[in-house]
């Protein structure tokens, strides 16, 4: 099969659709299909052999005028899709997901005639483009990770002003995917709470969505004997991104003993931002180390071994791969009873503890009772990383994507028979 991979913006460390899209590519390779990956800025670092055709934006968002003009290039802003992107950026609207689809479709006739594409797979991008590029004669297949009506309206919790309220509906694209979504072939998701939510925001009823989890690369993550222990607790992730939770868990390491540490993993941790804020609220200078600068693969692993529970306090995940990760590398998991994290964890206490969401008691109480059994943190991450073996495989997950294309194409091809 011949599959064009999407993902408008592709590198792994910009969060869970690089490392989507990279692990995908490489298991449609290995099982001996022809995928090309077709990204956006930063570009993702693919296994060889698997071609990358770049579609290039000028990155304009959030940056100054004078930033965004380069003196070697005086005249790349003048290209109408760029001008547009400059002009509506001044406004707040991010606008990369719209012209990386544009831009696509632009280029299809003529790499649809070169390659002979049978499907093509959009990372949640869901932009305009991809509905000209499915009236050209080739079904589209997207991943909806979660509706990003989840991230708008956690940001409303934090600030719910009318100014803040206008500043974040301009940034979602929410009309556009909302337009689009219903009108591909198919769409995919990797929970079962993201199957349910999509039905929500997207009116797509959940009978016509198909679920598929992520994997978990079990070679690269997993436990590494002989490192030294750190800190009692872990978080990874953006401490920024309101549905991570961490108000509740600074609350509830300050209803710990004092001994109880914390080690915060964000290489984009602002002076101003949430961390410092609510360290100085609970007075847990003493308590908290971070690691806020950008890591390797291999020394996110490392970061993982270095303590002895990991904690998700999100209050959504359409899947959520620091929970997946922190199990693969043998640690048991504190996380919230919401979204995805109940499939991820397990609700049978084996591979972790679920706590409800904002309750900071129920947080510390899960704390305290793994922490203080040594050998049961022990047991509980050796049934987190069996679990992980078991059901979060990449390879599985790239096959039963295949099985869809494969009903989607005949599909296709049996309207056209009909025609």
């Amino acid at each position: 099969m011949r599959i064009a991979l999407l993902t408008y913006r592709g590198n792994m460390f910009c969060g869970g659709q690089g490392i989507y899209a990279a692990y995908l590519a490489r298991e449609w390779k290995r099982a001996g299909h022809d995928v090309h990956v077709f990204a956006g800025p930063p570009y993702p670092e693919l296994e060889e052999g698997i071609p990358l055709h770049r579609i290039p934006n000028d990155n304009v968002f959030g940056r100054t005028m004078g930033d965004a003009f380069d003196p070697k290039a005086p005249f790349s802003l003048l290209k109408p899709l760029s001008l547009w992107e400059l002009g509506v950026s001044r406004f707040g609207v991010f606008p990369e997901m719209q012209t990386f689809g544009i831009r696509l479709m632009r280029r299809w006739p003529e790499l649809q005639k070169r390659y002979g594409f049978d499907v093509v797979f959009d990372n949640q991008c869901l932009s305009w483009g991809l509905l000209g590029i499915q009236k050209m004669g080739v079904p589209v297949v997207s991943v909806i990770h979660h509706p990003l009506h989840i991230d708008r309206e956690a940001d409303f919790t934090i600030d719910p002003s009318l100014r803040k309220r206008v500043e974040r509906t301009l940034y979602f694209p929410l009309l556009m995917q909302e337009t689009v979504a219903p009108r591909l072939a198919r769409i995919v998701t990797v929970s079962e709470a993201s199957r349910a939510a999509i039905e929500k925001y997207f009116r797509i009823p959940q009978k016509d969505v198909t679920v598929v989890y992520n994997g978990t690369d079990t070679e690269i993550f997993h436990p590494i004997p002989g490192i030294e222990k750190q800190a009692d607790l872990l978080f990874v992730g953006r401490t920024e991104d309101r549905k991570k939770g961490i108000g509740t868990m600074f609350e509830a390491l300050s209803m710990l003993p004092e001994h109880v540490t914390l080690k915060i993993v964000d290489g984009r941790i602002p002076g101003h931002g949430l961390v410092p804020r609510l360290t100085r609220r609970y007075g847990l200078e003493k308590r908290i180390r971070i690691v806020d600068r950008m890591l390797t693969v291999p020394e996110l692993v490392e970061q993982y071994s270095t303590a002895r529970v990991a904690l998700v306090p999100s209050f959504f995940e359409g899947f959520g791969f620091p929970a997946s990760e922190a199990m693969a590398c043998g640690l048991a998991v504190i996380a919230n009873a919401a979204g995805a994290l109940p499939e991820v964890v397990g609700t049978d206490g084996h591979a972790g503890r679920l706590v409800p969401q904002r309750d900071a008691r129920a947080m510390a109480d899960a704390m305290w009772s793994i922490l203080r059994d040594p050998a049961e943190t022990e047991r509980m991450g050796r049934a987190a990383r069996a679990r992980v073996e078991r059901l979060f495989q990449w390879d599985q997950a790239a096959a039963k994507l295949v099985d869809v294309f494969e009903e989607v194409i005949d599909a296709a091809d049996g309207r056209s028979r009909a025609a």
